[in-house]
């Protein structure tokens, strides 16, 4: 297995999302090693489905650090996702990761789905 990743800014994380992620990372021991993996899906009411999860690198991935917040993209994610801006919002109503993705036609109102 090859340990060295490609490295690229896919995405950028806004200081909000980056201090969001080093807080989960921080808040849970069997996070402790893990990464943001950001990554494109079908489903969704536009077509395609964003997902962020806590997970390990995989082979091929492509990773960028944020001030201490790792984040991967698989290749495949990462056309759909390229020059996309990640932010954390704190609200009552509509808090959480927020990603403004300029390669979407369209969006959904619930911010999760797009259409690419």
């Amino acid at each position: 297995m090859n340990d060295t990743m490609p490295t690229e800014t896919v995405v950028n994380l806004t200081p909000s999302a980056v201090s969001q992620v080093k807080s989960l990372l921080a808040g849970d021991p069997e996070n402790a090693g893990k990464n943001l993996r950001i990554y494109v899906e079908g489903g969704g009411c536009s077509g395609m489905e964003y997902g962020l999860v806590l997970d390990e690198k995989r082979e091929g991935d492509i990773t960028a650090d944020f001030d201490g917040a790792t984040v991967v993209v698989d290749v495949v994610s990462a056309d759909y996702l390229r020059g996309a801006q990640i932010d954390y919002v704190d609200s009552l109503t509509g808090g959480g990761f927020k990603i403004s993705n300029p390669n979407a036609r369209h969006s959904c109102g619930c911010g999760k789905s797009f259409e690419a």
